[in-house]
């Protein structure tokens, strides 16, 4: 969604919508098992910044208006500093 350019799944992380309060969130999907449609970022800070300023959450979820992309973004900062144990999708209230 970044930068755009391909890579294997393998390298890339999924992020799904989820609806939260009446609003869009788009939150990480790493074990690539959530409901939904998906759409593919490179795990990295200058990817997810160019996503951002793309507005590109929306139109790669299908998503109508801003969707919030904020636990994506903490979570491939925690991803970049090597912080062990993220929390996922679920483990978030």
């Amino acid at each position: 969604m970044g930068c755009r350019q391909r890579a294997a799944a393998t390298e890339l992380l999924r992020v799904v919508a989820v609806e939260r309060g009446g609003s869009h969130v788009a939150v990480p999907d790493p074990a690539r098992r959530l409901p939904g449609r998906g759409a593919w970022l490179h795990p990295d800070p200058a990817c997810f910044v160019l996503a951002e300023r793309r507005r590109a959450f929306g139109r790669a979820l299908r998503v109508p208006g801003v969707i919030g992309a904020e636990a994506v973004g903490e979570y491939v900062t925690q991803l970049k500093t090597g912080l062990g144990n993220l929390p996922g999708p679920t483990d978030e209230k």
